[in-house]
């Protein structure tokens, strides 16, 4: 009596890791599907004056492999980017443009890269 007893109960535990494990090994799968976008739409909040500034900050984010389409708008002071995700990501974009002496909201430049920007291109107070 024993014996069936411990045998049911192995059977159930055996069970409950099978099911356990099967649940994470499909979770696991549904993470590894996610796509890459090969045309992500993002919008970058970043700081500048001018059009010197335009032009820095969009060429900086050109320097980026990915970087399908880049536009910065003065009145709104933000770049809205097309970029290929499988080959970089915003943040190399942000990270790039940080680095020409323009802040994003998340990645802010250096005070030597800052300080090489043009007097007219200098935005903080």
């Amino acid at each position: 009596m024993i014996f069936i007893y411990l045998e049911t109960f192995n059977y159930t535990i055996m069970k409950k890791i099978l099911l356990a494990l099967l649940i994470t090994l499909m979770g696991i799968s549904v993470q590894a599907q996610e796509k890459k976008s090969k045309n992500a739409k993002h919008e970058i909040e970043v700081f500048g004056n001018c059009e010197m500034c335009k032009k820095r900050i969009e060429k900086a984010a050109y320097s980026v492999p990915g970087v399908k389409s880049a536009v910065w708008h003065q009145d709104h002071q933000d770049m809205h980017l097309i970029l290929d995700e499988n080959k970089s990501s915003v943040e190399d974009v942000k990270a790039a443009v940080a680095k020409a002496g323009h802040d994003t909201k998340d990645v802010k430049a250096k005070a030597d890269e800052y300080a090489k920007l043009h007097s007219c291109c200098q935005y903080r107070g």
